[in-house]
């Protein structure tokens, strides 16, 4: 059959996304992907060079996603078939484009893992992300914040006379248009991928990309890289290279022999074809390769202890099979970001497909022997000039423009359209995309002022872009601009004259409780805790004198606000102050997995170790437990002495 492309609708048991949390994203990343600056030193040159490179030090404009539960429902998500004979390709434009599955139709073999639920998860840099297929990172260390957010997508003239389909999008940590260009080849085993990154600004930008794969686990299973080193993070924040593929005693390209999660990062030899494959025990699986810009390698494996088998099951559901991650990104490390010229680019081409190898060489214990089986099967299925003419007949292709639209992403990308006047062939933002989130922004850049709102509502998001900050310095300093601006004072380092914006806007603001809470993280973050608590309690009471109705947003900003407000007052020894808090939140609230932690630390605070234990005893799920998080242990030891009970248990690294 031809090369089609169409439209379907996949269902799936699903957790709610919720709302966004209207609170702007004032606190530092808690992303746990980090390096101690002491120990760059041992580093290779350009590796520390590329980690101290502009890292992320918020997620701004960015809004985080907190809201979403556990009570799954089955739901009808859109979805793109890229379909031949050979292949079948599901991808999810509404979901960061991610390929949920990947079919071998000769062999009738799933080569990703598809999870067989979309169940959010603390895991993206900016709350909700979910396990499973193939993901595109881009933005900053860690997976990124359009992991479910709907992209741009259209059906685009493929190479070879068939059709493709583009996603794209801007990107907004690194203020970045993006495209993935999704080609199958009529007869091909293999899945063909054009990425291109453009930097359409007067200043060099920071650039973060990983393409991650979700493998099925086994104890047969393998992953094969062309590498005899790597460098290994085990969530303790460091770097350390290791030989591969014996480390400590333990063959790690087998996921479930290592205990704790943990990254190998490949060493790659400059000149050596770039791929990586996990193969079962009979020696079948998916292979990933790609021309040479992608130069990164690396496997995630979640390990075989009782805390990464925990986030399997919470990722997933209980009885379903496990799942690596293979990836590939632009540098060695997921920690490192990569400078892109004004006015460049950066393009590569990734193909995936099922590799079948001889498995007693690939589980031989003869490495070089695994590795040279491997990439010889991998010569035979598709060749590397193969990859590199396909890169080359795509090039032309990616700025033609998008035909048939499949899916509509956010009108960001033509809001910056518009004020930058970029001309970006191929990736088209088009006016109609812009919203109700854009409007104000929109009437600033075209009237030099920005709106108050005509009702008592939360504040919408920030722009935090040098261009918007010097649009709000010379806009009319009402107390919602003078928010804004605040917000993108601090979001550039300046963060006494954020204050200042803040504390200005205060005098006439009808609606307080925004500044307040501002204000409360400044001093929060100047470690002034006293002062902190002061204004949350002042912002939270003034949140519920102001509030509406009992509707999504309001709700969003009661729980968001309500959990801050009694962080802080618990953290300046104040549980009288905390318990008022926590009795103006309406029921429905409270019994969130969240509140119920916050209420063991309550009653801990408040004495009574006996009621905080009982919380436990009676169970509760924190829905938007962090990666990497030790909250559980730490109010658990606060209760008893005993060991933590497997349900809470989520540990990533050894006790100390």
């Amino acid at each position: 059959m031809a090369t089609t492309v169409r439209r379907t609708v996949l269902t799936l048991p699903a957790g709610p996304l919720g709302p966004e949390n209207p609170l702007p994203a004032l606190r530092p990343l808690d992303e746990t992907h980090v390096v101690d600056e002491r120990d760059r030193a041992a580093l290779p040159r350009d590796m520390a060079r590329q980690i101290g490179f502009q890292p992320l030090s918020t997620v701004l404009p960015a809004r985080i996603l907190d809201g979403y539960g556990r009570a799954r429902t089955p739901t009808a998500l859109d979805a793109v078939v890229i379909e031949n004979d050979r292949l079948r390709a599901t991808v999810l434009p509404g979901l960061g484009g991610r390929v949920h599955s990947l079919h071998h139709k000769p062999t009738g073999r799933e080569l990703l893992y598809r999870n067989p639920v979309l169940q959010p998860a603390d895991f993206a840099l900016n709350g909700a992300w979910f396990s499973g297929g193939i993901e595109w990172n881009i933005g900053a260390t860690g997976h990124t914040a359009l992991s479910c957010a709907p992209l741009h997508a259209a059906r685009v003239p493929a190479p070879d006379g068939g059709e493709m389909v583009r996603l794209w999008e801007w990107e907004r940590l690194r203020d970045l248009p993006f495209q993935v260009d999704l080609w199958l080849p009529e007869d091909s085993d293999f899945l063909h991928v054009g990425v291109r990154i453009r930097n359409p600004h007067e200043h060099t930008a920071p650039v973060y990309w990983w393409s991650n794969i979700a493998v099925p686990e086994g104890e047969r299973t393998r992953v094969l890289a062309p590498a005899d080193e790597a460098w290994h993070f085990g969530y303790e924040r460091t770097l350390t290279r290791v030989p591969v593929p014996v480390s400590g005693s333990v063959d790690r390209t087998y996921p479930l022999r290592g205990e704790f999660p943990a990254d190998y990062f490949y060493e790659v030899p400059d000149g050596a074809r770039r791929w990586i494959a996990s193969l079962d025990e009979d020696g079948h699986g998916l292979v990933q390769t790609s021309t040479d810009l992608l130069r990164g390698r690396k496997l995630f494996l979640w390990g075989s202890g009782a805390g990464g088998r925990r986030w399997q099951e919470w990722l997933t559901e209980p009885g379903t099979v496990g799942y690596a991650e293979i990836q590939a990104g632009l540098a060695r490390t997921q920690l490192e970001h990569v400078p892109l010229e004004p006015g460049a680019e950066f393009s590569w081409l990734e193909s995936y497909g099922p590799l079948s190898a001889d498995p007693r060489t690939v589980h031989g214990e003869d490495w070089a022997a695994a590795r040279a089986e491997t990439e010889q099967r991998l010569a035979e299925a598709l060749p590397r000039a193969d990859v590199e003419a396909a890169h080359a007949a795509w090039r032309p292709f990616a700025d033609t423009e998008p035909g048939e639209s499949l899916a509509t992403g956010s009108g960001w990308g033509a809001l910056e359209v518009r004020r930058g006047k970029y001309e970006l062939p191929g990736t088209p933002f088009a006016d109609s995309t812009l919203g109700e989130q854009q409007q104000p922004w929109l009437e600033l850049l075209d009237q030099g002022t920005f709106p108050e709102p005509r009702r008592a509502v939360p504040p919408g998001p920030s722009m935090v872009s040098p261009h918007w900050r010097d649009m709000l310095e010379t806009a009319p300093a009402e107390p919602l601009t003078e928010y804004h601006l605040g917000i993108a004072q601090w979001h550039a380092g300046d963060r006494a004259q954020a204050v200042r914006s803040w504390e200005r806007g205060l005098v006439l603001a009808p609606s307080r409780w925004p500044l307040l809470r501002c204000l409360a993280v400044a001093a929060e973050e100047g470690r002034q805790r006293d002062r902190a608590a002061d204004l949350y309690g002042e912002a939270f009471d003034d949140l519920c004198a102001e509030r509406r109705d009992e509707g999504e947003a309001w709700t969003a900003a009661a729980a968001a606000l309500g959990r801050e407000a009694l962080e802080a007052l618990l953290a300046a020894g104040r549980p009288e102050a905390a318990r008022s808090v926590w009795a103006a939140l309406s029921p429905a609230i409270r019994q969130r997995g969240r509140f119920r932690l916050l209420e063991a630390r309550l009653l801990i605070a408040e004495g009574d170790r006996a009621a905080a234990r009982a919380v436990f005893d009676e169970g509760f799920e924190v829905e938007d437990l962090r990666e990497g998080a030790q909250i559980l242990d730490e109010v658990w030891a606060g209760i008893t002495d005993e060991p933590l009970p497997d349900r809470y248990n989520f540990r990533m690294r050894p006790q100390r």
